[in-house]
């Protein structure tokens, strides 16, 4: 492919395309059914088509596209299933994978970053990607000291991209903010695309990442590759093998989902207290199992700085919703900004709300699956129902945004796994404030 296009219009048009895209093919699916053709074949060939053609623009278009794909890809599993099959594997492909730019432009990148004789810092450089993503693509190499390298290039022309799709998206967003009550959409919105600026600075992202890997070091559960070089859009880190999340999740063993499970909890609650930072890309293209066991984290352009760890509100406000302490649960979340102060909830309707993300904390394993999800998402989205209602009116602090991207991405990606995994425990003994107490 060549350099993804950065001209906003050209950008939006990409995007219209899908859209239209469908409602053609499906103009000529009524002529093939009229044709005589199985009704049943025609729609599956249709929603493919459909499915294909969604990987290739958002792979080509990179940025904030890309990303939405991304978010799309964990949180499939909360689809229901007639309209989340189709698209599976699609949307699967682009939490590690799409269309890669030419060697030319690899070249070119490497040259700008580490010298026009850049071919001397590496034994070897595969010019073929084994992974793409929103804003850069991974190359296998071997560095000057016989290290097995993965070497991150950033996509000319994808931090501009990221950043006004995002923008784009803010100003649009921005305009439904007089009538949803719950949200206070201005800071949430800044927020997020300073986020999205910071995921483009390579350097940034390489103090991270020596940052977590001095942390972890020599941890039993958790591999992070050293740092090797970095310039302003090249990273190089130590390679590590193992089994992508995303192989685990179409055919891994039962044994490779439990571990697995557990282990990308595990690490999500342990990272604040740690590195006092959170990884906050929860797509299961930045993990791995080990052939160790352990598990292999990567990627660390998004991270929230957390000096204190995980807020203690949050093991304290799940305590207390474990107890059904529904008046509790509704002060506290009022004083964190999750309710703001000219909106009414009702106590009970909001524990009702949260009550099936405390289950996995009331028996000591607990199975994450899609039909879990999809059970309680279906409530969520039901503009008829109390669920939908009490949603609508909460707010999301720009503080806790980074988190509840991890958290709810995790939890996507922990139905997707399908793995059992002893929750409580793990959030009793990271989180902090959490006072689980014995089970009865």
């Amino acid at each position: 492919m060549s350099e993804p296009p950065r001209r906003a219009f050209t950008r939006t048009a990409r995007l219209a395309a899908l859209p239209l895209g469908i409602a053609g093919r499906a103009a000529v699916g009524a002529g093939r059914r009229l044709s005589g053709t199985p009704a049943e074949d025609v729609a599956l060939a249709l929603q493919n088509q459909a499915a294909e053609q969604l990987f290739t623009v958002l792979g080509e278009l990179k940025g904030g596209a890309m990303k939405v794909g991304q978010a799309m890809s964990i949180f499939e599993a909360a689809m229901p299933e007639d309209l989340a099959a189709p698209y599976r594997a699609a949307l699967t492909r682009l939490q590690d994978a799409a269309p890669p730019m030419p060697a030319e432009t690899v070249h070119r990148v490497l040259g700008e970053n580490l010298g026009p004789r850049w071919r001397t810092k590496f034994h070897e450089f595969d010019d073929t990607p084994v992974a793409s993503a929103s804003i850069g693509q991974v190359h296998r190499a071997v560095w000057k000291d016989d290290r097995v390298v993965a070497v991150k290039v950033q996509y000319p022309g994808a931090g501009p991209a990221l950043v006004g799709d995002f923008r784009r998206l803010a100003r649009v967003t921005r305009l439904s903010a007089s009538w949803i009550p719950g949200p206070d959409l201005g800071p949430l919105l800044d927020e997020l695309v300073s986020r999205v600026e910071e995921e483009l600075d390579y350097e940034r992202e390489a103090a991270s990442q020596k940052t977590f890997a001095e942390a972890f070091s020599g941890d039993p559960d958790v591999a992070i590759p050293a740092v090797v070089h970095h310039g302003p859009t090249v990273l190089v880190t130590e390679w590590l093998d193992g089994v992508p999340l995303s192989r685990i999740i179409t055919d891994g063993t039962p044994e490779q989902r439990d571990l697995a499970a557990t282990r990308y909890l595990e690490f999500h609650v342990a990272g604040p207290a740690r590195a006092r930072l959170l990884h906050a890309d929860p797509h299961p293209g930045n993990f791995r199992l080990l052939p160790d066991g352990r598990l292999g984290v990567m990627d660390f352009g998004a991270v929230d700085r957390l000096p204190d760890g995980l807020p203690r509100a949050i093991g304290r406000l799940l305590t207390r919703a474990l107890l059904d302490d529904a008046q509790t649960v509704l002060d506290g979340l009022r004083e964190e900004g999750f309710i703001r102060p000219h909106v009414d909830v009702d106590a009970d309707d909001l524990l009702d709300l949260i009550d099936p993300f405390i289950d996995p904390l009331r028996v000591p394993e607990y199975r994450f699956s899609r039909d879990w999800l999809r059970t309680h998402a279906e409530r969520y989205r039901d503009p008829r129902s109390v669920d939908f209602r009490t949603g609508l009116r909460l707010n999301l602090p720009p503080e806790y945004m980074m988190i509840q991207r991890v958290w709810a991405g995790g939890i996507g990606v922990l139905c997707q796994i399908d793995g059992v995994v002893p929750a409580r425990a793990v959030l009793a003994e990271g989180l902090p404030g959490a006072e689980f107490g014995p089970l009865p």
